[in-house]
């Protein structure tokens, strides 16, 4: 195929083809980087209008399993359900594109990318914007802005623009940035690092040595990155970012179709009911923003709406009260903006950095392995922890990995209609909710060494008022402590908001749902005292300066911090599951030891794994040992059995022959004849036929476990010793 622009980038290059392929799209471009194309295509429904007052964009992106040279695994040879990798990828797009279009566009959207081959190096969801974005500049809707994505990883210390997925795998961050040639639009981070964090306490305790006495250094493993450093990776990152989408506009300009008209839908407030409603109505809308729960909210907005009706029997038609209802929107919008920018004070009264109280109860159901009951204002999370092994994992298989992979944590978030007071049927997961899920595991990854195990953390959303998402950490974690996990640290999440006008701005911590509606930013952080393992950024304005961020993120660490002072005072009160809670034990033995614990042919372990319940891994090269049972009994009787082998002195191991004659121990018994346990604990058997000079019929007749018999070598047969009787 010939190309029309083939761009050199910081690590990586693009060639686009344009018009070429997928011609009756409104817009499509083909583009290949290194054994990676993907073609994205961009189609409006040009007749259509939708008249509610929301972007009818739909964004698919489609892998297909020929891309590797792979016939579809399971049942069906196609593809069928999208993977959570896609899905994924889609609302990455989706949430980059869709500050795009214009306000009043009604136009039905659908912008689908679909990966036709694939290297096992490409990032697809890079990729995977930058033709979506580059199929939308060329097409012939008018949009003539590019946004484009750069991810940024830290490898060795160093940090790698565009990185290789080789490169990702070996970084301490996982950084993914989109935005235009100006501005900074979404931001998606993970920090799964081992940074070592040195921290300064003062020895106060007048008990210890005077000589002791003063700064002691101590130092832990943190996987979080602190908000300086990550601020200066954003400067970095966004260099290359906006240089790129310099690059796109200049490069694709030439290649714009015509501008076909559109139609916008208008969208123009009634001055009339708005000076009403503000002149007569404005402490109702102040007594409706006090009703926090959105439903409630809603109601006291509706009743507002239906008295003014009746007042106004003029505006009494359906189209004037949907008027009304936009009028009463903006002046609650407004009011909700002013109070904050004007009196520093939020609707429900708090400042601008107060959090909403909290409780947590742990272990509130009895028969969960563990369970969290986190409530946040009105926002509650029920987050409950299941424990497995390695075969419990969530398999799944990847474009570019070779072979199934295997995911041991996983974190899944449920959002029913009736958390928000909605009369809505549960159905299956949506876009929100596995991409609310991934942040969570986002956050909680890094502290967490599952070491073989496997865990599922189920997020139940039971109320919702701002970030549910963030409860969904913080339940996770308590969750995690409720289970007796060990973690490297105390993570936790926060929501933080923006509101902005005329050059004067206020960030909000903890926001709740008015203030992220009306809001110009939701932002989400999560991480320990140390700093940020992960976040999430949507900015509802044109963009973000690097100032405020970084303003925003102190703030949302003193938040964090609050949170996490009020878990840790609840870790305290944890009382176990012990009945129900499976028990997990580590150790080391020493690796000659191992086949005395192992046993001839897997009897000893077999016997232990029998007598305590227990499932036993053990690693031959360096003698760790792992033991897993259903409760913490079992588990420390199956350690205590291995220990009393391992300290038992060794026998030393007998060169047996034909004709020896030993004294030995009757172990089993079975049907046709008995295995005798030799001086150096080698098992051997003597059929029932040789048992006696007498025919014997059934051989505890004549042995009983525990017996000592006098037996002779007959033969060999491979590892197997046959005995007679001596």
């Amino acid at each position: 195929m010939k190309y029309d622009v083939n761009l050199e980038l910081e690590n990586r290059e693009e060639s686009y083809s344009f018009g070429d392929v997928a011609k009756q799209a409104n817009g499509s471009a083909w583009i290949k980087s290194g054994k990676t194309v993907i073609l994205a295509t961009v189609v409006i429904n040009e007749t259509e209008i939708v008249k509610e007052d929301f972007l009818p964009l739909t964004v698919q992106y489609i892998e297909k399993t020929y891309a590797v040279g792979k016939i579809p695994g399971g049942f069906f040879k196609r593809e069928t359900k999208p993977s959570d990798f896609e899905t994924l990828t889609s609302r990455i797009v989706d949430r980059s594109l869709r500050p795009l279009f214009p306000k009043g566009f009604g136009h039905p959207t659908q912008i689908t990318i679909m990966t036709f081959s694939a290297d096992s190096e490409s990032d697809l969801q890079v990729l995977a914007l930058n033709a979506a974005s580059a199929a939308l500049f060329t097409s012939d809707i008018d949009i003539n802005t590019s946004v484009s994505a750069v991810r940024t990883a830290k490898v060795d210390g160093e940090l790698v623009i565009n990185p290789t997925l080789s490169q990702l795998k070996d970084s301490t961050l996982d950084l993914y940035l989109s935005g235009t040639k100006d501005d900074l639009l979404m931001i998606e981070m993970r920090s799964f690092g081992g940074e070592k964090i040195e921290v300064t306490d003062m020895i106060i305790d007048p008990m210890l040595d005077p000589a002791m006495s003063g700064a002691v250094m101590s130092s832990h493993v943190s996987n979080a990155m602190n908000e300086d450093e990550l601020i200066e990776v954003f400067e970095k990152t966004q260099e290359a970012l906006f240089a790129s989408n310099a690059k796109y506009e200049n490069e694709f300009a030439a290649f714009k179709k015509d501008v076909v008209s559109t139609d916008l839908k208008a969208h123009t407030l009634n001055s009339e009911m708005v000076s009403y409603v503000k002149d007569n109505h404005l402490s109702d809308i102040a007594n409706a923003m006090k009703q926090m729960a959105k439903s409630e909210r809603s109601t006291a907005l509706r009743t507002l709406r239906k008295s003014i009706l009746t007042l106004k029997e003029e505006w009494a038609t359906v189209e004037n009260e949907v008027q009304l209802k936009d009028a009463i929107d903006s002046v609650k919008k407004a009011e909700v903006r002013a109070q904050i920018l004007n009196e520093n004070v939020r609707a429900d009264g708090r400042t601008l950095t107060e959090v909403r109280p909290i409780s947590i109860a742990t272990n509130v159901l009895p028969n969960a392995h563990s369970s969290c009951l986190f409530t946040r204002g009105q926002t509650q999370a029920l987050v409950v922890l299941t424990m497995g092994g390695p075969k419990d994992a969530q398999m799944f298989e990847s474009l570019t990995e070779s072979g199934t992979q295997n995911e041991n944590f996983m974190v899944h978030y449920n959002f029913p209609g009736f958390s928000v007071g909605e009369a809505s049927p549960v159905m299956g997961t949506k876009r929100r909710e596995l991409g609310h899920g991934n942040l969570a595991k986002r956050a909680l990854d890094p502290i967490v060494d599952l070491d073989g195990q496997t865990v599922r953390l189920v997020s139940e959303i039971l109320e919702s008022n701002g970030s549910s998402s963030m409860a969904t950490v913080c339940g996770g974690y308590m969750a995690l402590k409720a289970a007796d996990f060990d973690t490297t640290d105390t993570v936790a999440g926060i929501a933080m908001g923006m509101v902005s006008d005329a050059g004067k701005y206020a960030i909000l911590s903890d926001i709740n749902g008015l203030e992220d509606h009306d809001g110009d930013m939701d932002f989400k952080v999560t991480g320990s005292k140390d700093g940020i393992t992960a976040m999430q950024m949507d900015i509802k304005l044109g963009g973000v300066s690097l100032e405020i961020l970084k303003e925003a993120l102190y703030q949302a660490k003193e938040g964090r911090s609050h949170i996490i002072d009020i878990m840790l005072d609840a870790e305290k009160e944890i009382e176990f599951n012990d009945g129900v809670l499976p028990s997990v034990d580590f150790f080391h033995i020493d690796p000659s030891f191992i086949g005395e614990v192992i046993g001839q042919a897997g009897k000893t372990i077999r016997e232990m794994i029998e007598k305590f319940e227990v499932a036993i891994d053990i690693d031959k090269k360096d003698g760790k040992v792992k033991i897993t049972g259903k409760n913490k009994t079992g588990v420390s009787g199956a350690r205590g059995h291995i220990e009393n082998i391992v300290n038992t002195p060794k026998i030393a191991k007998i060169k047996y022959e034909v004709g020896d004659k030993y004294e030995g121990t009757v172990k089993r018994i079975v049907d046709f004849g008995a295995f005798i346990e030799l001086p150096d604990g080698t098992d051997g058997l003597i059929h029932i036929s040789k048992i006696s000079d007498q025919r014997v019929e059934k051989v505890s007749d004549v042995l009983t476990e525990g017996d000592k018999i006098s037996v002779e070598i007959l033969e060999f047969k491979g590892n197997k010793i046959s005995l007679g009787r001596a």
